[in-house]
């Protein structure tokens, strides 16, 4: 399952649960629970761990001199995983932001 893909399902699913808290009713479309929501969630920082861990890889071989890695190959795959660190911090901040926005509804 690709990130995009991941996130897709992470924002289906918030998106549920905002219309749940706000008293739509909402149909069930699918089978998903707790579990997948936590695992969408693992699966997304285990990615962005190993693309960091990729790129710093890349970057010690281009500083120790490797001629098989080329300073182009240590860009992109730092631009990829700088990217995806900051999707899943932009994902983070959208979910404390629901959550907050759940406790503060006057039941």
């Amino acid at each position: 399952m690709s990130s995009v893909d991941s996130l897709d399902s992470l924002m289906t699913q918030l998106r549920a649960l905002a219309d749940q808290a706000q008293g739509v009713k909402v149909p069930d479309k699918s089978t998903t629970g707790p579990d997948d929501f936590a695992n969408t969630l693992k699966s997304m920082v285990g990615s962005v761990n190993h693309q960091q861990s990729q790129a710093n890889a890349l970057q010690s071989d281009f500083s120790s001199g490797d001629k098989s890695v080329s300073l182009s190959q240590v860009m992109v795959a730092s631009q990829k995983a700088d990217l995806s660190f900051q999707t899943m911090l932009q994902v983070r901040n959208k979910l404390v932001s629901a959550y907050q926005d759940i406790m503060n509804i006057q039941a």
